[in-house]
């Protein structure tokens, strides 16, 4: 019995344990992205970057919004895995905010991005940035193009001629254990639509599945 005792206050402690663990990491999930917003305002006012935490290896660059999904979120610089752990971050190699050319913006399917399941033709994405006056400028985006497409296919990732903003998660969305493709999203500025538009989600999904032989 008294064994039994012991197993059972172990089973107790190792589930407190777990519990504990799993509060602390959402504490840390919430300050942290406090932090962020908290460094974004700063970075807007003064027109300096400023890192949300005195070891951070990143800082805030912009803020991306899709009003249809309810999306708004403050957007990193570098998208390492580290620095994805805390929000959608750029990818250092597209254009910087408010640069000419194609701004890639990256975020994990089963959080910064999963919102993009949702997602439909024609949607209208929101992209904020400062400059180092402290000016706040933004660009009004129309989802142009959604894509699911293998992991070496990396063209819609690379410069374009003309203003673009492309978000890339893995795919399938959600918490399986393996996502072997990817979900692209391409976006251009309002009034530089393309006369045929992109594929619909029904559709790039129709391809991924004709692609990996489900």
């Amino acid at each position: 019995m008294k064994a039994l005792r012991i197993l059972a206050a172990l089973f107790l402690l190792s589930g407190a344990c777990l519990s504990g663990h799993a509060l602390y990491l959402h504490a840390k999930a919430e300050l942290a992205g406090i932090l962020i917003r908290r460094a974004w305002e700063q970075s807007v006012g003064s027109g300096e970057p400023h890192a949300p935490w005195s070891w951070a290896d990143t800082h805030p660059v912009g803020r991306l919004r899709i009003p249809r999904l309810g999306y708004d979120e403050i957007v990193l610089e570098g998208a390492t895995p580290r620095t994805l752990a805390f929000g959608p971050a750029r990818l250092m190699s597209g254009a910087e905010m408010g640069e000419a050319g194609n701004v890639v913006l990256a975020g994990h399917r089963t959080s910064w991005f999963r919102s993009l399941e949702g997602i439909a033709q024609g949607d209208a994405i929101e992209m904020e940035w400062f400059d180092a006056q402290g000016g706040l400028h933004s660009r009004n985006y129309r989802v142009d193009l959604i894509r699911v497409t293998d992991p070496k296919d990396v063209a819609l990732l690379g410069p374009t001629a003309d203003d673009a903003l492309t978000l890339i998660t893995c795919y399938p969305f959600g918490s399986r254990p393996t996502s072997p493709m990817r979900f692209v999203v391409r976006a251009v500025p309002v009034g530089a639509e393309r006369a045929a538009g992109g594929e619909s989600v029904k559709r790039a999904v129709a391809k991924a599945a004709s692609f990996s032989g489900a």
